[in-house]
């Protein structure tokens, strides 16, 4: 196989990325991968040079496959004895491709959704760019004006924004025209390809420049590109207000792209992963507009877990979303190369997990959500192990 880009990360979901590798890949598939430790204590020592390295690898091999990773804070700063806060890997590498994250819940008849109505699995479409992830922020001091200013090579602009009268915060957002169309597009296209709806939804009653040049590029593109091709598919595109389109999706029946900013998605991907039964059941990867793709689990690195087994302790931690990564970042790298043995393989492996949990088979969060008798709980190695034998089988 061609190379893909490999990118560790940190704490339980470390551990569990080299138990994925010895069990259920490298027995079976000559893994070639580029490989960057992107380890807190790895991203401290290179002043976070090696996120920038592994984006660029995505960029230059098309394909990467992402563990979970620490974006530390304070406490996190002592624990680790950084040298600084850094940077959040996951904004990095979004904002290096400038790409569309999809997340995608992992469905099984053994696991209901809590939506009762779901029926069908519901996608979010997050744009990976700016909002508060390349927000300026500051504390105000005391009494002043807040201005709102843009130096234009014609001349400057000016807005006042507030008037304090003591101590307050401030914050900044920014976006850009062309990454807002880069992201329209990737989600008709991925909507297309499943041939689904898109819903896309914000707030410009409210925001009525930011949030209303996403609305009109999106009409836009619709309009010019994508309106023909959806007709022709017998889907819809459509627009509604954040909080009506949350109304909407619950009483949905799923089946469906939801597509956000990137704020937005970041907090109703883990609703709708959580209302689907588990956040370790979603798939979630990032589409560059070059057609550059990364992928890695939608949850954390699973810190509890983690310091019981530094412990010693049992733990039985669900790796389905961290082996999905990696099937999703083997199944393309195949697609791309016309590797049908490689694609063949990562259906298979999904196939396994998913035949595994039918069984019964499965970690401690899915069996107190299972449906159905005969369950039978597992460490996270038992799972492993099962979805191996099924593999051989």
């Amino acid at each position: 196989m061609q190379p893909i880009a490999e990118l560790d990360g940190d704490e339980m979901t470390r551990v569990i990325w080299q138990q994925i590798k010895d069990l259920l890949l490298l027995p079976y598939v000559e893994l070639n991968t580029e490989y960057y430790d992107l380890g807190l204590p790895h991203r401290d020592e290179t002043g976070d040079q090696v996120t920038l390295d592994a984006a660029e690898a995505i960029r230059r091999l098309r394909v990467g496959v992402k563990c979970a990773t620490i974006t530390p804070n304070a406490q996190r700063m002592e624990e680790y004895k950084l040298h600084a806060l850094w940077k959040s890997p996951n904004a990095t590498i979004r904002a290096a491709l400038d790409g569309t994250v999809f997340r995608t819940p992992i469905l099984t008849s053994r696991i209901k959704p809590y939506v009762r109505g779901w029926t069908r699995p519901i996608t979010i479409a997050r744009h990976a760019y700016g909002d508060i992830y390349k927000a300026v922020e500051m504390k105000i001091p005391g009494p002043g004006t807040a201005e709102l200013v843009f130096r234009g090579e014609g001349g400057e602009e000016r807005q006042e924004i507030f008037r304090f009268r003591g101590p307050g915060i401030l914050q900044g957002l920014h976006n850009r025209d062309d990454s807002i169309e880069s992201f329209a597009r990737a989600c008709f296209a991925y909507a297309l390809g499943r041939g689904e709806d898109l819903w896309f939804s914000a707030k410009d009653t409210i925001s009525k420049t930011y949030d209303g040049t996403f609305r009109a590029i999106f009409q836009r593109i619709y309009e010019e590109e994508y309106r023909t091709a959806f007709e022709e598919k017998g889907i819809s595109y459509f627009y509604t207000l954040i909080d009506d389109a949350v109304a909407r999706v619950i009483r949905s029946e799923g089946g469906f792209v939801w597509a956000t900013k990137n704020y937005d998605g970041d907090v109703m991907s883990d609703m709708i992963s959580t209302a689907f039964g588990s956040l370790a059941m979603m798939t979630s990867v990032l589409v560059s507009p070059e057609g550059n793709y990364e992928f890695e689990a939608a949850h954390g690195t699973v810190t509890r877990h983690y310091y019981r087994y530094l412990k010693g302790e049992a733990t039985s931690t669900n790796p389905v979303a961290t082996i999905f990564a990696w099937s999703g970042a083997l199944g393309k790298r195949g697609e791309l190369d016309n590797n049908k043995e490689l694609r063949g393989f990562a259906a298979k492996l999904e196939r396994a997990v998913l035949d595994t949990i039918e069984a019964g088979v499965m970690t401690g969060d899915l069996a107190a959500l299972c449906s159905g008798e005969n369950v039978k709980t597992v460490d996270t190695e038992g799972f492993l192990l099962a979805v191996q034998k099924r593999l051989e089988a």
